[in-house]
C-alpha cells in the first residue's frame, strides 16, 4: 500500500519534471488555470462575506440558547458551510480549468507521451466528452459537499471526519478526472477504466492527494495544473502498462531431500 501512494505522489513530481523539457507548453497551461482560479476564489470569497448571515438564517432554533453555545454552534456550522464549498471549489476549478484549457492540455498530454514513447494514440477526447466529464465531476462534487456538510452537523467528532472524508473523497475524485484524459485517448473502454482504479486505488489516492495539498496553497493549483495534467498523463500510461503484463507465477519451490 505504502509502495503504490508513494508510486502516485512520484507521478506528479515527474509531472513537474516536464517543466524542464517542455516549458513553454507547461507555461500555456497556466492561463486556463489563471483565468478559472480567479472565477473560483471570487466565488468563494463572496460565499464567505455572506457566510454569517446565510448561518444565522440557517439556524433559527439557538436564537433562544445562551449566546456563548449559539455563536459556537454557528461558527462550527460556518466552517463545515465553508469547508464543503471548498470541496466543491477545487472540484468546479479543476472542471472548469481542464473545459476552458482544453487544446493546451491536449498538447502537454502529447508531448508527454511523445516524451515516454511507445505507441502514441491519435484519438483525442474531444471538447464534449471533456464537457460531460466536467459536469459529471462537479455534480459529484456537490454530493461530497453535501454529505460533508451534514457529517459536520454531528457533535464534536462530525467536523473532524467531515474534513477527512471530504479530503480524501476529493482528492479521489482529482486523480480520476485527470487520468480520465489518457484512458480516453488510448480507446480504453469505462468499464476496463473503472477496474483499473480501482486495482490502482492507492497509487491513484496518492496522486490525488498530493495534488490536492498543491491546490491548498495559494496560488498553488495555477501553478500545479499544467504538472497535474503531465504527471496524470504519465500515471495513467503507468496502469496501462502493469495492467498490460502478464502476471508473475510464483516461485517453485525447491524439492525436499
Amino acid at each position: 500500500m505504502v509502495r503504490e501512494l508513494w508510486a502516485g505522489v512520484t507521478a506528479l513530481g515527474r509531472g513537474f519534471g516536464s517543466w524542464r523539457t517542455r516549458p513553454r507548453l507547461m507555461a500555456l497551461g497556466l492561463i486556463p488555470a489563471g483565468i478559472a482560479f480567479v472565477i473560483l476564489a471570487a466565488s468563494l470569497i463572496t460565499f464567505a462575506a455572506f457566510l454569517p448571515t446565510i448561518v444565522e438564517w440557517a439556524t433559527p432554533f439557538a436564537a433562544s440558547w445562551n449566546e456563548a453555545v449559539q455563536v459556537i454552534v454557528r461558527i462550527a456550522l460556518g466552517l463545515v458551510a465553508f469547508g464543503a464549498a471548498s470541496v466543491l471549489a477545487v472540484l468546479t476549478f479543476t472542471a472548469l480549468t481542464l473545459a476552458i484549457g482544453d487544446p493546451f492540455y491536449e498538447r502537454i498530454s502529447r508531448g508527454v507521451e511523445e516524451d515516454l514513447g511507445g505507441e502514441i494514440p491519435d484519438a483525442e477526447g474531444g471538447f464534449w466528452r471533456g464537457i460531460v466529464d466536467g459536469l459529471q465531476l462537479v455534480a459529484l462534487g456537490v454530493l461530497a459537499a453535501v454529505l460533508m456538510f451534514l457529517l459536520g452537523l454531528i457533535p464534536i467528532v462530525g467536523s473532524i471526519a467531515a474534513a477527512v472524508l471530504g479530503f480524501i473523497i476529493t482528492a479521489r475524485l482529482l486523480a480520476r478526472e485527470l487520468t480520465s484524459r489518457t484512458f480516453e485517448t488510448h480507446g480504453v473502454p469505462l468499464g476496463v477504466r473503472r477496474k483499473l482504479l480501482k486495482r490502482f486505488r492507492w497509487r491513484v489516492l496518492g496522486f490525488g492527494i498530493v495534488t490536492q495539498l498543491c491546490f491548498l496553497i495559494p496560488l498553488g493549483a495555477v501553478a500545479a495544473m499544467p504538472a497535474a495534467v503531465a504527471g496524470a498523463t504519465m500515471l495513467g500510461r503507468d496502469m496501462l502498462a502493469a495492467a498490460s503484463q502478464p502476471p508473475q507465477a510464483p516461485p517453485e519451490s525447491a524439492p525436499s531431500s
